[in-house]
């Protein structure tokens, strides 16, 4: 597979399966790094070749375009099978690559547990492959490079409600993160149904408002973004602390 050109280090590159995750998970969060002069990528592991609805040049087609409606300065395709994304050594060493050429200070990876398969292993390749990466005698090309944070995206495909570690105030960047899901067409429009097939997606732009405003509510916002880390968060000075208690 042809790489796309290598970027400058990038400052955040989200990682996920499927063309569009990145978009409904923590687009939002994409647009206000890009707005705050921030370096950010995507790295979409498979094609999305086995979904329902499009095909792999379609789906192409509208994840460039949603990259220039989120303003990221680089997204790539690794390639890998759809419906099958597997935890393999093939699987890590080729993530890895991607992360000591982009060099991302923090990665944004879906949510370590999920009703989609791919989901589940995508959060695994990222962080074993951020390990590998970080290998000084791993014979990988470029320099070892490990991201500093690693974030997971709670936002959408949970098989139970998650409390997030944290929420980010995407208000401001609601609208833009909207026209960037709307790129996605094939995916989104259609019948609920097709051949006797339930399509979840349908809906979709309404759900994702219920879901971005319940957020939102929660840090006293109109629409946010949730995340975890497995990590303790530090605090600096207790008197910053947003989010009233009472």
């Amino acid at each position: 597979m042809k790489r796309a050109p290598r970027p400058r280090s990038l400052d955040v590159l989200a990682v996920a399966a499927h063309p569009d995750d990145v978009e409904l998970t923590c687009g939002g969060t994409l647009i206000q790094c890009v707005r705050r002069g921030y370096r950010v990528g995507i790295l979409d592991l498979t094609r999305g070749e086995m979904g329902t609805r499009g095909d792999v040049t379609t789906r192409a087609r509208e994840a460039a375009a949603a990259a220039r409606v989120l303003g990221v300065r680089h997204r790539e395709n690794l390639g890998l099978p759809d419906a099958r994304l597997e935890v393999n050594e093939d699987a890590k060493l080729a993530v890895a690559e991607r992360l000591r050429a982009l060099r991302p200070r923090v990665l944004i990876l879906p949510y370590w547990e999920g009703r989609h398969p791919d989901h589940t292993n995508a959060s695994r390749l990222g962080y074993e492959a951020a390990y590998l990466a970080g290998l000084k005698k791993l014979d990988l090309p470029g320099d070892p490079h490990r991201p500093f944070k690693i974030l997971y995206s709670t936002m959408f495909d949970q098989a139970r409600p998650i409390r997030p570690t944290f929420v980010v105030d995407i208000t401001q960047e609601y609208a833009r993160r909207v026209r960037a899901i709307a790129c996605y067409r094939s995916q989104f429009r259609g019948p609920r149904l097709q051949r006797g097939i339930h399509i979840p997606l349908t809906g979709l732009e309404e759900r994702m408002a219920v879901l971005c405003g319940y957020y939102g509510r929660l840090i006293g916002v109109r629409y946010g973004e949730p995340f975890a880390t497995r990590e303790v968060m530090q605090v600096d000075d207790i008197l910053r602390l947003a989010v009233r208690s009472v």
